[in-house]
């Protein structure tokens, strides 16, 4: 089906090709109504005897790019079949229906938001669309739409908690069953925030990206048909922390039915390359002529990212392997440190780089925002005055990651506190590159009197 306006000029260029067929032609602002006020479909003009309807399941449907986080987006061709798949899988984990309503949460131009939309059209259910995320109009949508369900990210969810809390509005949440949380993992105070603000929700995350058509594995953080919504805090935290947040990596759960798996390990190391194959990679990225395989005749992609799978067939992802931070010999993976700080009450956000160094290569430093009720100070406790409670300093923060088992060379060598907003992709995710760029210039002195 097309659908047009009085101002298309190209579809006339169209007439004699036979690339290009729509079975419907949908005119918009040409007033072909019928009596009963509704707009008339019409067939196409186009000569229909010489086109041979096909499936094309392995042909290219859409060109996505990456979030860009790391640098600079790529294109991305993907199947008709592998957005079929994932979509299907959606269906199946997440349990959308024909009674669903959905809100758009993420742009459309995402892996992410174009699978989750086509599942909700394979079901049947309503759609919510917004122009563009912005918290105060998600919120309004989510209570006079009934939205049953949407997916986020940290960030996003993390805003409409706030929002909500803010608000001390409770209408909202018993409307929503599904959350799907992609583009990293969650703190167990998000976690537990959103259990409240959502009680009746269904929390789960994903683990993915572009290059495999959106999520590769899946894992269910919270169902209130399983747990007892009324846990205290303590019961819920215990629930997260050993499925989400444990030393040595973050969980990110069993892969879809479409989806094998393999780890190739490095060295005598349990940690290795995480490579996949199926229906749902990409055929190759935009402008490359041959396909996204590691080797020649190989079928496996390698997704650059690096972790290990236990005996229960959970994937425990580890990091990125272009974002692993070489201090001193080591590899440090920025998501395991920060995945601990987060636990850290004080702190809403974190991103962890690794800035020069002249003796170690690379030094772990981590940029950190904090609650309005924190202050930062680097006097020791005894030097506090009286009224200071809540306070965080890099000797505590430090001691925090010593408690939590974080090895030595992992813990930040520098913290620094970041008073704005993270710098974010379209989807969310926090652009490291620029978050270096930026420390290196606050943190200059203390780097040239290394």
């Amino acid at each position: 089906m097309i659908v047009t306006d009085d101002c298309c000029t190209w579809l006339s260029e169209l007439q004699n090709g036979t690339m290009f067929c729509p079975r419907w032609h949908v005119r918009i602002g040409f007033h072909y109504w019928s009596s009963n006020g509704v707009q008339k479909f019409e067939r196409p003009s186009l000569n229909l005897q010489s086109i041979k309807y096909c499936w094309a399941p392995e042909d290219v449907v859409i060109i996505c790019f990456t979030s860009g986080s790391t640098g600079k987006p790529k294109g991305v061709t993907i199947s008709h079949g592998s957005l079929i798949v994932q979509s299907l899988a959606k269906i199946a984990i997440v349990g959308y229906t024909e009674d669903d309503v959905y809100l758009h949460t993420a742009p459309l131009c995402h892996i992410g938001g174009i699978s989750s939309c086509l599942a909700m059209l394979m079901v049947g259910g309503c759609h919510v669309l917004l122009p563009k995320f912005e918290v105060k109009m998600a919120v309004k949508a989510i209570e006079e739409y009934h939205v049953t369900s949407f997916i986020t990210v940290p960030t996003m969810l993390a805003s409409l908690v706030f929002m909500i809390r803010h608000n001390e509005s409770r209408k909202l949440d018993l409307t929503v069953k599904k959350i799907l949380n992609g583009g990293g993992s969650l703190s167990i105070k998000l976690v537990e925030d959103a259990i409240r603000c959502f009680p009746t929700a269904k929390l789960l995350s994903a683990y993915g990206m572009t290059e495999t058509c959106s999520s590769l594995t899946f894992i269910t953080i919270y169902d209130p048909t399983v747990n007892n919504s009324n846990q205290n805090p303590k019961e819920i935290s215990g629930i997260i922390s050993n499925s989400v947040h444990p030393a040595g990596g973050v969980c990110v759960g069993k892969p879809a039915p479409h989806v094998e798996l393999l780890i190739i390990k490095e060295e005598s190391s349990h940690v290795g390359r995480i490579m996949t194959r199926g229906p749902h990679v990409m055929i190759r990225y935009w402008s490359q002529i041959s396909a996204a395989v590691i080797d020649s005749g190989a079928d496996w992609f390698d997704t650059g990212d690096s972790g290990h799978i236990d005996a229960h067939g959970n994937l425990w992802l580890v990091g990125r392997r272009n974002c692993c931070i070489k201090s001193g010999g080591e590899n440090v993976y920025p998501e395991e440190v920060e995945v601990v700080l987060s636990q850290h009450p004080a702190i809403t956000n974190v991103a962890v780089i690794g800035l020069p160094h002249p003796h170690l290569g690379e030094m772990v430093v981590a940029c950190v925002q904090i609650r309005e009720n924190w202050i930062w100070t680097d006097l020791k406790v005894g030097e506090l005055p009286s009224n200071v409670e809540c306070h965080l300093s890099t000797s505590v923060l430090k001691d925090y990651c010593r408690q939590k088992s974080l090895t030595g060379f992992k813990i930040p060598k520098a913290f620094m506190v970041w008073r704005k907003p993270f710098p974010l992709t379209s989807t969310g995710k926090i652009k490291r590159d620029q978050v270096e760029a930026e420390a290196m210039l606050h943190l200059q002195p203390l780097l040239s009197n290394l």
